[in-house]
């Protein structure tokens, strides 16, 4: 039974068959997913006026002594936290950066906290199943000796134990490039406001409000911030938060210059003038970057397929007329 399955598995054309039908559906999926994708903005916004109830629920249970009501800890997952505190993941697997890079990455709950080690946890004994089973069910790497076997699916615990960093990492960097992209705009709106008067949390608002559709992202730090400045009894504290959660060396340049205004009295509007054009002028940078490393990362392409069609094409028809001579 298990030799027919393997040998089903392992026909070239069950895995041609099956290796083209995933191309059709992932170009179906391509082609039809613009039509249906929907903006995620008033998602974010309700889970970011959640999170501002949290955060007023928790400032009066520090206030007034209370035994955790309404905090984050009694909405996590029972059987994640449980999990956790049994194996005591927390202590061996959780650092500053750790916390740091989720928050970068959008996930701010304790529950979040818990999942992330909780995959951390497992994800590497899983991995290292579905290995056993690819190498000794299957039958495959069998002409290899059981030393590289056993090394291959160590590989794969190793991989599922560092899964969860990478899908951290790839999301952090996702919603830092579209912060990055927004924040100068973002200053600029911010500078308008501050200039006809309004106050850093009125700007904050209303910058949330029109760059929602462009960088929901970052829309959602601003409306945390403006929570935070609300609620924290510490207004710095409120605007070192947005340079953590964002881990963007041009978010804190702004929140120090911010702190500082707000501690000497200076004006605002003037940090916040050369802080946007710093910003554009990096975001320039970048693009400049971009663009002077286009053409290294061309040549191989070019060599590789183009070459080849050009030169067939310019001597195609001088051999056809020599083969018909000779």
């Amino acid at each position: 039974m298990s030799a027919d399955l393997a040998a089903r598995l392992t026909d070239p054309a069950m895995l041609v068959a099956l290796l083209v039908a995933v191309a059709v559906f992932a170009t179906f999926y391509t082609i039809a997913i613009p039509f249906f994708e929907r903006g995620d903005l008033n998602k974010r916004m309700r889970a970011v006026s959640t999170e501002r109830d949290q955060i007023r629920a928790r400032e009066r249970a520090r206030m007034t002594e209370a035994a955790n009501k309404g905090s984050l800890r009694n909405q996590n997952n029972r059987s994640v936290r449980q999990i956790v505190e049994r194996f005591n993941l927390r202590k061996a697997l959780v650092d500053e950066n750790t916390m740091n890079k989720l928050r970068a990455a959008g996930y701010r709950s304790e529950n979040a906290l818990n999942t992330f080690l909780v995959a951390r946890f497992l994800l590497p004994f899983v991995f290292l199943a579905l290995a056993a089973f690819w190498i000794f069910g299957l039958g495959n790497l069998a002409a290899k000796p059981l030393p590289i076997r056993l090394l291959a699916m160590i590989g794969m615990g190793y991989l599922g134990f560092y899964a969860p960093n990478i899908f951290i990492s790839n999301r952090m960097s996702k919603r830092q490039h579209s912060i990055k992209r927004a924040w100068p705009d973002a200053l600029d709106l911010m500078l308008i406001c501050v200039e006809s008067g309004i106050s850093i949390e009125a700007a904050m608002r209303r910058v949330s409000e029109e760059l929602g559709e462009q960088s929901p992202p970052l829309a959602e730090e601003m409306v945390l911030t403006t929570a935070e400045l609300s609620f924290l009894p510490d207004r710095r504290q409120a605007l070192e938060n947005l340079g953590t959660r964002t881990q963007i060396d041009l978010v804190r340049s702004v929140t120090q210059a911010l702190i500082q205004a707000d501690r000497y009295g200076t004006p605002i509007s003037q940090a916040l003038r050369v802080l946007a054009q710093e910003g554009r002028e990096e975001r320039m940078n970048e693009a400049e970057k971009k663009a002077a490393a286009l053409p290294p990362k061309l040549t191989v392409p070019m060599i590789l397929f183009f070459l080849p069609v050009l030169v067939a094409v310019i001597l195609g028809p001088a051999g056809i007329q020599v083969a018909d001579r000779f």
